[in-house]
């Protein structure tokens, strides 16, 4: 990551502009920077193991920068994207973009192309977690009362620690009886989660220009096709249902889906007892029923 920085000017018109000039990659294209950039991430470890000469982890460790260069470029779109719909609770737009694009890098250093998945659908998840954990350390949500923030914090913590012991997402009752609460009150205290993590619908225009018109929709496939809407995410937690508990945890553990942090490939076998290969093939399997239900 050293060497390049996104920087987000003064004027935001002037950077969406500069950004809408960054061609969209295809599937193919974005394989093969992620493999250069693997390339080059292991360049120096092989170096020291005999593997490679000098000069051959100089330039693969060159090749690396120009490829994470050019994958994090061609996806600064995607992080406007992501960013527009949280723009009213707290931070502007420019700080938005700036945290997104924190969890781009985060994403194009995790990307492995090998997990059938688009790039966009990966890190989608890391930039929309990067910009809600900066909007939960920086804004104080006023419409959730100071006691049921620090329920929300506790659920939180019970979810994880019950999910790490389990490999799946605990049941209501398992985190009332960790929490030692009524199962009642914690069926609230979830529905305050949600609330407090929930996207507003709206975006701002009283600066002037639309962001539509910043980033036209004719050049290329739009980033925010690229992704999940609410009533598309709704869908596909309805359909996770419908597969297995291994596949479900695996999605979860893989997309960040229940708000749990998404793992790597390695992490998630390490986690669950599987080879990083058949996590890999069991994610493939996972995705391919989800895309066929949501075709139907």
């Amino acid at each position: 990551m050293e060497g390049f920085a996104i920087v987000v000017e003064p004027g935001l018109q002037q950077y969406l502009r500069q950004i809408n000039e960054c061609a969209l990659l295809t599937a193919d294209e974005e394989k093969e920077l992620a493999r250069t950039i693997q390339r080059g991430a292991s360049a120096s470890a092989r170096f020291s193991r005999g593997e490679l000469s000098l000069a051959e982890k100089e330039q693969f460790e060159e090749e690396g920068n120009k490829a994470r260069e050019r994958m994090i470029r061609s996806n600064l779109r995607l992080v406007v994207n992501i960013s527009k719909p949280f723009s009213n609770r707290g931070m502007s737009l420019s700080d938005l973009i700036e945290e997104g694009n924190l969890g781009l890098l985060r994403a194009v250093e995790g990307f492995d192309p090998d997990m059938g998945a688009r790039f966009s659908t990966y890190a989608s998840w890391w930039i929309k977690q990067s910009i809600k954990r900066a909007l939960i350390n920086t804004v104080q949500p006023v419409h959730i009362p100071a006691y049921m923030v620090e329920l929300i914090a506790r659920w939180k913590q019970v979810h994880i620690e019950l999910q790490d012991q389990s490999g799946r997402t605990p049941s209501i009752q398992e985190i009332a009886k960790r929490m030692e609460l009524p199962e009642k009150k914690v069926r609230i205290i979830k529905r305050a989660v949600r609330a407090f993590n929930a996207p507003t619908q709206a975006m701002s225009s009283e600066s002037g220009s639309l962001m539509s018109d910043m980033l036209p929709d004719e050049k290329s496939l739009r980033p925010d096709d690229l992704v999940l809407d609410d009533d598309e995410a709704q869908r596909v937690a309805g359909l996770l249902e419908s597969l297995d508990e291994r596949e479900q945890t695996i999605l979860r553990l893989r997309y960040g889906w229940g708000d749990v942090e998404p793992l790597t490939l390695k992490e998630i076998g390490a986690k669950i007892g599987l080879t990083r290969e058949r996590v890999r093939q069991l994610e493939a399997e996972a995705l391919a029923k989800l895309e066929k239900a949501l075709g139907n």
